[in-house]
């Protein structure tokens, strides 16, 4: 019988937001969860070039059947333009078969971002990977007042996810309250798993 996790989905261009994915993954482990980390291809206008099926570097590309047989889910995106990026996009818009036999039905779900700029619309972002949870009938968490480092913050983090400024450039390190924030959504995700789940 395959052990109950968590899968963390998230697509980055530039490496912020695979941080944040292995910094939330830690938060989850640390409540004893497992954890499946994965991401989404480019997409290429070219079409004669076709992505590998498993990527040269970096976390295994995601299947239906990792986010079907998933206990919980944390999906992260850089902005583009206040949205969710097209890879991502383009992966939630292959999922209409779980949609269809509800896979996804009760299972909690956080999102979470990175932007160039303080106001590069985090916000917004995280607002728009919510309709396709909300669709497959997930259960939707943020971030509670009650973490210290949701107040403290003078960089990423919201009510609606963990998030990060990465600068113009994206060579910007967490900060340690978006590395608080990333690590206490994994935990807050992890103890919603074993909530609902009885685990």
């Amino acid at each position: 019988m395959m052990q109950p996790y968590i899968l963390v989905l998230y697509y980055s261009k530039y490496g912020s937001t695979q941080k944040m994915a292995h910094l939330i993954a830690n938060g989850i482990e640390s409540e004893g969860m497992n954890v499946r980390i994965r991401t989404v291809p480019n997409l290429t206008t070219a079409i004669s070039t076709i992505e590998p099926a498993i990527p040269e570097t970096g976390d295994l590309y995601c299947s239906l059947d990792d986010l079907a047989n998933c206990a919980g889910l944390a999906m992260g995106s850089p902005t583009r333009f206040g949205n969710m990026s097209s890879e991502m996009k383009y992966f939630w818009d292959q999922t209409t078969s779980l949609w269809l036999n509800g896979a996804l039905h009760d299972k909690p779900a956080c999102v979470f971002t990175t932007s160039g700029s303080m106001h590069g619309g985090q916000e917004s972002t995280l607002l728009t990977m919510l309709p396709p949870l909300f669709h497959h009938g997930m259960m939707i968490l943020g971030l509670p007042n009650s973490i210290p480092a949701l107040s403290n913050t003078k960089t990423g983090g919201t009510p609606y996810g963990a998030s990060h400024v990465s600068g113009p450039r994206h060579d910007q390190d967490l900060s340690h309250d978006e590395k608080l924030l990333c690590e206490a959504m994994g935990k807050r995700l992890a103890k919603m798993v074993r909530k609902l789940s009885s685990l």
